[in-house]
């Protein structure tokens, strides 16, 4: 079983019709979830599709946030078509759920939901699909601009700076493409915090856009303000 209760401060499940990653992220906590549960994860780390898996979200009636593909990167450059599409064919059939997925490969991303909605009948309307963006330290930062574009009825944008590495660029922009969330959030296993410079920063810029903030416990534990946030769901 793949769909859980999760303890993510954000979302409400997790969802994993695929795990896996090539990313190769050195501090990548779902590989050592996979090194930990050989047996649930008979081939390691690799992409895998599971599409028993596909219909769990459909058994929940409960309107939930669901983090999809937590244990992998559902946009990454390797990932096939045809998994991605079923996947969002439950998306649209859940349509009660809020969908967040989280990928390092934005652009990968735009260009695999624009090969969808050229082919084979398009996408349908994803209002409960969104799509964030990891970014970790400052040369990641571009990541932003990569972000699939919003189109009418398609979901919310958002970046999630977790783990929060280094400082980001003085000129960060949330400005484009209408962004509706940024998630902040310390290394954990083991800890790291980020500097307080570093976590104002991201927060000034996303008060200048009027841009909810959530900060992680791994940081809202220790920051004088509480601030967790969530974006205004579209009807």
């Amino acid at each position: 079983m793949s769909m859980n209760c999760t303890r993510i401060e954000w979302a409400d499940y997790t969802w994993n019709p695929i795990t896996g990653c090539l990313h190769g992220c050195p501090y990548c906590y779902a590989k050592k979830i996979t090194k930990r549960f050989p047996k649930n994860y008979p081939n390691g780390f690799n992409p895998t599709f599971y599409p028993e898996r596909l219909d769990e979200p459909l058994r929940v009636k409960k309107p939930s946030k669901i983090f999809t593909v937590s244990m992998g990167d559902m946009f990454g450059n390797w990932m096939k078509p045809q998994w991605v599409r079923k996947i969002i064919k439950t998306i649209a059939d859940a349509n009660w759920h809020q969908f967040q997925i989280l990928t390092k490969d934005p652009l990968s991303a735009s260009q695999m939901l624009d090969f969808l909605d050229s082919s084979d009948g398009g996408l349908p309307h994803l209002d409960n699909l969104w799509i964030g963006t990891s970014i970790v330290d400052a040369d990641a930062a571009h990541r932003i601009t990569d972000l699939p574009f919003k189109k009418p009825r398609s979901g919310l944008r958002f970046v999630s700076f977790e783990p929060l590495l280094s400082s980001m660029p003085s000129d960060l922009d949330f400005s484009y493409n209408a962004l509706d969330w940024v998630i902040i959030g310390a290394q954990t296993n083991p800890l790291k915090c980020p500097e307080d410079e570093w976590v104002q920063h991201i927060i000034n810029c996303a008060r200048d856009e009027d841009i909810p903030v959530f900060l992680k416990n791994s940081i809202q534990r220790y920051w004088p303000e509480h601030i967790q946030e969530f974006p205004e769901v579209p009807e």
